[in-house]
């Protein structure tokens, strides 16, 4: 049965926080430029003592500024998206020497220590994963009903008619609350779904097909003509696949661009910059994040994405961050998250899924 963790705030009545001054702070002076000094958030909460209170910045990311708003509040902002006037806090300590405190150990257990030195301490291939899987299986069984799974995909998952059938129950059986992915995943899975091919080899046998290679090109050809992705589905009678569930049961979809990219298809965002504000919207309403066989797409998520949430009531819990990938490489890019938020697994993601969903008995 899944435990959510609790989470423990500092004891802000310790003498270190009482002494400690009022954060400073600048004001921006040209857009889309931060004051020299200014403090750079990290993916764990970080507290800023204002007017003698220590509050919280609820909303975080990686490697963004934070602003002091009229309201009071706390706003966590990309440099770039800052504006002249915007209050920037300042101070590179993070221990309240200047009125911020990083707190990284909130979701650990008081007895909880870690030794200075251990075997096998990174992840890959043969590292064990049996109890890494039972316990996403009770975090997936939870999150279906009180969370929000968003689920970063790249290509990989069309080239397998079994991984697409096992992602399309995920998504009907309330697996998917959002989904991230590229031009690439989205063409080929329709490819699959049109013509039972991936890059033009049948997606269960791998027989390549005469003329095949045109085929990712002639679905991106018709879903423009369609002029939208749930136009295509209807106008070809698409019955199957990932993005023909997530279009049925009106999962929000990402779809950013790459400078590779054919096509793209009309839904495809091709300005990184309003890419990566459109994922930063599924991120905030994300508790756990499953990403899969994309390695810039898992990096910039990973970036966007902090370690706790607060909920409406004020509770503030955990995200789960899970990176799949067969590259050691690319999974342990982000074990410096914290053992809470990331979970690495060194295995191809066709794999990955069929175990999820026969774990979940969605298949």
């Amino acid at each position: 049965m899944f435990q959510m963790p609790e989470y423990r705030a500092p004891d802000f009545s310790s003498q270190k926080f009482l002494d400690a001054p009022d954060v400073k702070w600048k004001e921006a002076v040209m857009d889309g430029v931060a004051p020299e000094g200014y403090h750079s958030t990290s993916m764990y909460p970080e507290y800023f003592k204002i007017n003698g209170e220590w509050k919280l910045a609820e909303e975080s990311r990686m490697d963004s500024s934070v602003v002091w708003t009229e309201g009071g509040t706390l706003k966590v902002v990309e440099n770039r998206n800052l504006k002249v006037g915007d209050k920037v806090i300042l101070g590179r300590t993070e221990n309240a020497e200047e009125g911020i405190y990083l707190h990284s150990t909130g979701f650990l257990e008081e007895d909880e220590e870690q030794d200075q030195f251990v075997f096998r301490q990174g992840r890959s291939r043969e590292t064990s994963y049996a109890r890494d899987y039972d316990r996403l299986f009770e975090l997936l069984r939870y999150e279906r009903d009180h969370g929000n799974i968003l689920w970063v995909m790249g290509p990989a998952f069309s080239f397998d008619a079994d991984a697409r059938a096992a992602m399309q129950k995920m998504v009907e059986h309330g697996y998917v609350d959002g989904l991230m992915a590229g031009n690439a995943l989205a063409t080929h899975d329709l490819e699959g779904a049109l013509f039972h091919t991936a890059l033009g080899q049948d997606i269960y046998t791998q027989k390549s097909h005469s003329n095949g290679h045109y085929h990712h090109l002639d679905v991106i050809n018709k879903v423009r003509k369609s002029g939208s992705i749930p136009q295509f589905i209807e106008d070809y009678q698409i019955d199957n696949g990932i993005i023909y569930s997530c279009v049925k049961h009106e999962i929000p979809m990402v779809l950013t661009g790459s400078i590779r990219d054919d096509g793209p298809l009309p839904e495809v965002i091709g300005d990184a910059y309003e890419g990566q504000k459109a994922m930063r919207k599924l991120v905030k309403k994300a508790t756990t994040v499953v990403c899969l066989a994309t390695m810039l797409h898992t990096i910039a998520t990973g970036n966007m994405t902090p370690s706790y949430r607060v909920l409406e009531d004020g509770t503030i819990r955990p995200v789960f961050l899970y990176t799949v990938d067969a590259d050691e490489f690319v999974v342990n890019k982000l074990l410096d998250r914290g053992s809470l938020s990331a979970t690495t697994i060194v295995t191809n993601v066709q794999d990955f899924i069929m175990l999820v969903a026969r774990g979940l008995d969605v298949i």
